[in-house]
């Protein structure tokens, strides 16, 4: 969320940004000069009222006291106070709206975000690794998956429907031999802490990082399908998470962290759970894109002033998984129209398929700014003194398991149908070299 005073005084630059994402400002901010003076009159005129009624209580006691009929003025002290309810209600109302519309806006992209429309507008920075060279024609991995026997994607139909799998024997291996291999190299060697969070949030979690009230249809709600009301929460109010971004970030909401302990660096396994409701007819074929999936999540908390050089770095840990599994790369540099929500600064990973071609997005890794702080109310004290200031949260993928899982299949398939087994998942996988048809 940003900074109803910042919007206030800069609501030129806020449009200007707004239209460089392809928003349309007037959709999202309505006629924001107009609501900000309602709301603040109201505001205004409350405390005036307040104030007249302070000093009529204490003129009242005054009579009273002096054995003198306050009579009048206790009558005046009535009227003001059903003048000042309704004025509070009033004034409250209009906060709400204020919070809904501020609720609504993106954040603002980073002025060195490439100006653009799509994904085809978007920059390449760099380039890992060479593609290999086949002798054969490279398969994509939902046919070498069936072929191998460990992926299948019909049963998981009969049990669940579209976009679903069941992973089998080294499949499934390979898939928890991921897990740990990531874990392990970003707490032993990146410096996270390992977090095993809910799998389940409530609303309150999905509105801090950004998810709501935007998008709930992407979202798995439990419960009764009550509608989603920003401020209101109940006890059955449980929703599936779509990425360990949710519970992990929102571990400190409405905390002060002691400035001493920042940066924060936390990682997360968990399976996530999308409806992808805006995905539509995409990516119908193998598992790209799945309502569950598994995921390796890296999240930090840091001082705005050291959030560019923690962005890079936790690019780099997830580049360094990429590099270990000896899987060919490129990063990318979003556009403005193509970059998230709540990100100001967004990095997509994209790993080379050679069964399909094409590079896929294997990890988006965000510098969010102080947006996701203020909507969760995450804050630090610099210098242990002063006004708390709000802390600048960042996360990306470390990576997400199953793009990883197919991307080894596809890159590392052989002609006899087999699949060599990358060198540091070998102790994770028992010592299998290669997973061959059975």
């Amino acid at each position: 969320m940003l900074d109803l005073g910042f919007v206030r005084n800069n609501l030129t630059f806020v449009e200007e940004k707004l239209r460089a994402r392809g928003a349309d400002p007037a959709a999202l901010l309505g006629d924001f000069h107009s609501l900000d003076a309602r709301r603040r009159e109201a505001i205004t005129q409350a405390e005036q009222f307040k104030a007249r009624r302070n000093e009529l209580s204490q003129q009242v006691g005054n009579l009273k006291r002096s054995g003198q009929d306050a009579t009048a003025l206790m009558e005046e002290t009535k009227a003001l106070k059903e003048q000042l309810d309704a004025l509070d209600t009033t004034a409250a109302s209009l906060d709400d709206e204020m919070r809904q519309s501020l609720a609504r806006i993106p954040n603002l992209t980073r002025d060195e975000v490439p100006a653009g429309k799509s994904e085809e507008d978007n920059v390449c920075v760099k380039t890992w690794g060479e593609k290999r060279h086949y002798d054969f024609t490279p398969r994509p991995h939902w046919e070498i998956g069936e072929s191998l026997g460990i992926l299948d994607l019909e049963r998981a139909t009969k049990l669940s429907g579209a976009r679903f799998a069941v992973y089998k024997g080294a499949g499934a291996r390979l898939e928890r031999a991921l897990i740990n291999f990531m874990l392990d190299r970003h707490t032993a060697h990146h410096g996270y802490t390992e977090i095993l969070p809910p799998f389940m949030v409530n609303s309150k979690s999905l509105y801090g990082t950004g998810q709501l009230p935007k998008f709930g249809d992407d979202l798995f709600r439990c419960g009764d399908g009550m509608e989603f009301v920003p401020g209101e929460y109940r006890d059955n109010d449980h929703w599936l998470i779509p990425t360990a971004e949710v519970p992990v970030t929102n571990l400190y909401r409405d905390e002060i962290l002691d400035e001493s302990k920042l940066p924060i660096n936390l990682t997360a396994y968990t399976p996530c759970f999308r409806a992808e409701a805006g995905a539509a007819g995409k990516d119908t074929r193998g598992i790209i894109r799945q309502h569950q999936f598994q995921k390796v999540e890296l999240v930090k908390f840091v001082r705005p002033e050291d959030s560019d050089a923690e962005h890079e770095k936790l690019t780099r840990n997830a580049e360094t998984i990429l590099e270990m599994l000896e899987l060919p790369y490129r990063r990318v540099l979003l556009c403005t129209g193509d970059t998230g929500f709540s990100a100001a600064k967004t990095y997509d990973l994209e790993v080379w398929l050679p069964g399909q071609g094409v590079y896929r997005e294997i990890s988006s890794c965000s510098n969010f700014e102080a947006f996701q702080a203020r909507r969760a109310n995450i804050r630090y004290k610099p210098g242990g003194k002063g006004k708390n200031e709000f802390v600048h949260t960042l996360n990306g993928s470390g990576l997400a398991v199953g793009r990883t899982w197919l991307a080894i299949l596809e890159n590392c398939q052989r002609a006899d149908g087999s699949v060599r087994i990358p060198d540091v998942l070998r102790p994770y996988m028992g010592g299998l070299e290669r997973i061959d048809i059975q």
